[in-house]
């Protein structure tokens, strides 16, 4: 049975911090004195009210969280806290009706970086500054970050919750309690934004682009400040900058902490999911570089550059861009498709099937091979010289198939709405794997976010949230035996 008395309880905890979040941004509003303020000290008091309404609810509830309570939760979680964090679009008049509002606010939350705002340079600091932290919030996890800064919330059921949100097959924990464990992967996380906040200014950015571009870079969502995103500044010096960033938020967090903090750099060449992350984006940019000073007349440290910069950009689902993809050869798009479809490592913050994923189903397709030659072999998949479960590979095998599936079933629903093939694969695979490119790029007839019917931005944000917590967790609830009592 369901304990829907500690789900409240939780959940009614979790909305005081999305109270705090949207206080801070109208803090942010009274100091540029904009016309935002009121939309977010409403926005505040209201989601402080339902937190408090839920946490009465849950006043008797015992501290027993089963896996099922802990899917429900996450699921829950995202869910109520895109309808809240929708409000300042809606009671400003940003965004005039509910179905833009919950897929911005879900496109921040799940750092697909999607957008339906044609022009958000006219928005006030404060709404600005509310979409590059939902994104960064987001982008570890909402739950996960409650559990490194109020560990006693969710209490015996943190396992449950990390399992149900974290991203990736392998779950990796650096210390027994993983309330210190999400403690030193929040550190990671802070250190790499700040050290990127840093960079930008440094390179030229004024401060309060600086803030939202490294929110942004670090989540790898994708939500700036200007239309042109990276390409509004048109200075070498900040493409670098987010490509180094970009690319470090993509490593798995873990790793980072033992390369960063305890200096052990060569654990980096000994992951085996690196070493396909790395090898991707060497020889993709090597690729498209190639194709654009023979085929575009690009020179060569511009070719370098934004090939590089869109390769990473693709593979760490940031959706960034610092020049017109659509102009370039269409054998390109085929392979940020497939840069966008394998993603960057598991345990970042980066969205995709994973590099963990992809090195997986490599190893059982060549163990398979050669048990056709040698039929009575016991070949074991390993990863880093760790045996990987049978159970593991059965899942990854679930996994790869509901996940093709979905891309389908999706791209079918946007051909239904007359949407053009190619135009439907990239929305289809850009929800899934959380990327949200720009529509408007010269494949296919021109169409933008906003543009889609009503009934295809709700299944997108639906394909946003399960592509965020990685389809199973939330498809689960779908099933008639997850609600069944015993």
């Amino acid at each position: 049975m369901l304990n829907t008395a500690l789900i409240y309880k939780i959940l009614g905890s979790l909305l005081f911090l999305l109270g705090t979040l949207q206080a801070i941004c109208a803090g942010i509003a009274l100091g540029y004195q904009e016309d935002d303020v009121m939309s977010f000290l409403i926005s505040t008091i209201f989601t402080c009210c339902c937190g408090l309404v839920l946490k009465y609810m849950g006043r008797n509830a015992d501290n027993n969280l089963s896996r099922r309570d802990s899917y429900l939760l996450v699921t829950l979680t995202w869910s109520v806290f895109s309808l809240l964090g929708m409000m300042p679009y809606l009671i400003g008049g940003y965004i005039t009706n509910i179905t833009d509002a919950y897929f911005e606010t879900m496109s921040g939350f799940s750092t697909t970086g999607a957008t339906l705002i044609a022009d958000v340079e006219r928005l006030p600091h404060g709404i600005l500054f509310w979409r590059s932290q939902t994104q960064w919030i987001g982008a570890l996890g909402i739950v996960f970050f409650t559990i490194a800064i109020l560990p006693s919330m969710v209490g015996g059921g943190s396992v449950k919750v990390f399992a149900a949100e974290a991203t990736g097959p392998m779950r990796e924990k650096m210390h027994p309690r993983l309330s210190t464990t999400a403690k030193w992967i929040w550190s990671v996380y802070l250190a790499l934004t700040i050290a990127c906040l840093l960079s930008y200014y440094a390179a030229g950015m004024d401060w309060f682009d600086s803030i939202n571009y490294s929110m942004s870079t670090t989540a790898t969502g994708g939500f700036c400040t200007h239309n042109d995103t990276t390409a509004y500044f048109d200075s070498p010096t900040i493409d670098y900058v987010s490509i180094v960033f970009q690319f470090l938020a993509g490593i798995n967090f873990t790793l980072l902490y033992f390369v960063l903090f305890k200096g052990r750099l060569r654990l980096l060449f000994k992951s085996s999911e690196f070493k396909l992350y790395i090898g991707l984006v060497i020889g993709a940019t090597l690729w498209i570089g190639y194709l654009l000073m023979t085929r575009n007349g690009y020179g060569m440290e511009h070719a370098f550059r934004s090939a590089l910069f869109q390769v990473v950009s693709f593979c760490t689902t940031t959706g960034l861009f610092n020049d017109d993809a659509s102009r370039w050869p269409h054998i390109t798009w085929v392979i940020l498709g497939s840069l966008m479809f394998i993603g960057a490592c598991s345990g970042s913050t980066t969205g995709g099937f994973k590099c963990v994923r992809a090195v997986m189903v490599f190893k059982v397709l060549r163990n398979e091979f050669r048990k056709i030659l040698h039929p009575n072999a016991v070949l074991p998949v390993k990863i880093d010289q760790q045996p990987v479960p049978q159970q593991k590979l059965t899942a990854l095998l679930a996994f790869f198939a509901i996940n093709i599936v979905i891309i389908l079933l999706a791209t079918t629903v946007m051909l239904v709405a007359d949407i053009d093939i190619t135009k439907s694969i990239i929305i289809a695979l850009s929800c899934v794997s959380n990327v949200g490119p720009d529509l408007s790029m010269e494949i296919g007839p021109a169409l933008t976010w906003g543009e889609l019917p009503v009934y295809i931005k709700w299944t997108c944000t639906f394909l946003m949230l399960v592509g965020r917590l990685e389809i199973m967790s939330v498809l689960v609830l779908f099933t008639r035996t997850f609600w069944k009592d015993s």
